[in-house]
């Protein structure tokens, strides 16, 4: 027996009234997900932070890469989730460079 199955799972950004940014994950379809955030039928951490608007997300062929793909966004700095956003990989990989490089100091 498979731990997993195989079927799409979306990991989406979405940006909060408050301009903050929230990560999540979904089996549901995107707009289906937004709209639960948004008519607050959870009440998590953009329960108060509404309306939300989605601003990035991918598909991934499974959970595992979509958890790990979730967990790694949610530790990246609010310049590089931006960087994400707006497409800028070059911003993206400088942001990782600086961040590991301050680590090692």
């Amino acid at each position: 027996m498979q731990p997993f199955r195989d079927y799409t799972v979306y990991v989406y950004m979405l940006r909060c009234a408050d301009g903050s940014y929230y990560v999540g994950s979904t089996r549901k379809t995107l707009d289906d997900r937004v709209g639960e955030h948004n008519s607050g039928v959870y009440a998590g951490y953009t329960f108060r932070r509404r309306p939300v608007e989605l601003v990035w997300s991918q598909d991934f062929p499974n959970a595992i890469d979509a958890i790990a793909c979730e967990r790694q966004l949610k530790g990246w700095s609010r310049a590089k989730k931006e960087a994400l956003i707006r497409g800028d990989w070059s911003l993206v990989g400088a942001l990782a460079k600086r961040r590991r490089s301050v680590r090692r100091k």
